[in-house]
């Protein structure tokens, strides 16, 4: 049956940043699918742990700072520990810092920079030799925004982060479909998390978003559970370096 083909069961998925918003979503989605899942967060991800619990599903956390590389083998080493093998990474674990382009920090753009696209390819590199090595290919599954497509305003790091997410994920495909190795995106609009919430607490910008979104609402982090979970599966086996925009239709306005 075709539905047997999203069956994740079994599977064992890293996801980056899954403490709350589209990052515990994705985890939730994944065990939901059958999944094991090993989260690194900053934080401890209580909440998440809590959920994750009520799935049945095992689930381990890596305390990381994602913002240098220096943590990234022993993440790929618990989950080799607990689980014997790695088949999913997702790349989610991100921040975002707002001023004027002509008064932007250098901090500012390097712990954007840092965090969202450099941490992502280096993590997307462990774990692509670590499939290459376990010789049946893997699913990478990094997260970009509608920033991937558009400037955006206030964001410039953010911007230039999600643009270069798109740009690697086919970088990365290109390479690495010989191994068996399916490198995709997914682009979510504009989600009711934390990244969003000075933009949903100010009415003139809330109401100039929602207004341009045709499904007429922000959108949830189970919004997302979905493709990822697709994205992850035997279902999209033939899919490649593409980057999926879950965001209620906003780009086709």
């Amino acid at each position: 049956m075709i539905l047997d083909s999203f069956n994740l069961e079994g599977k064992v998925a890293i996801v980056t940043g899954c403490d709350t918003g589209l990052g515990q979503g994705m985890a939730l989605g994944l065990a939901a699918a059958g999944c094991d899942i090993v989260g690194v967060n900053i934080v401890e991800p209580t909440e998440t742990i809590e959920k994750m619990a009520e799935t049945g599903r095992k689930f381990i956390n890596v305390r990381a700072n994602l913002m240098k590389l220096d943590d990234i083998p022993s993440i790929i080493d618990t989950a080799l520990s607990e689980f014997g093998k790695i088949d999913i990474l997702v790349n989610n674990a991100g921040i975002i810092r707002r001023e004027d382009a002509v008064d932007f920090s250098e901090k500012d753009w390097d712990d954007v920079m840092n965090i969202n696209i450099k941490s992502v390819f280096f993590m997307s590199q462990a774990v692509a030799k670590q499939f290459i090595a376990q010789g049946n290919g893997g699913k990478i599954i990094n997260i970009a925004s509608m920033l991937s497509f558009q400037g955006g305003i206030r964001v410039p790091s953010y911007t230039a982060s999600k643009s270069a997410v798109m740009g690697v994920t086919r970088l990365m495909a290109n390479e690495w479909a010989k191994e068996n190795i399916n490198v995709n995106a997914i682009a979510p609009g504009y989600m009711a998390t934390n990244n969003t919430e000075a933009l949903r607490n100010d009415a003139a910008r809330s109401k100039e978003i929602l207004d341009r979104i045709p499904a007429g609402r922000w959108g949830l982090p189970s919004d997302v559970a979905g493709p990822c979970v697709f994205l992850a599966s035997e279902a999209s086996n033939y899919i490649s370096g593409y980057t999926i925009a879950v965001d209620g239709g906003w780009l086709s306005r």
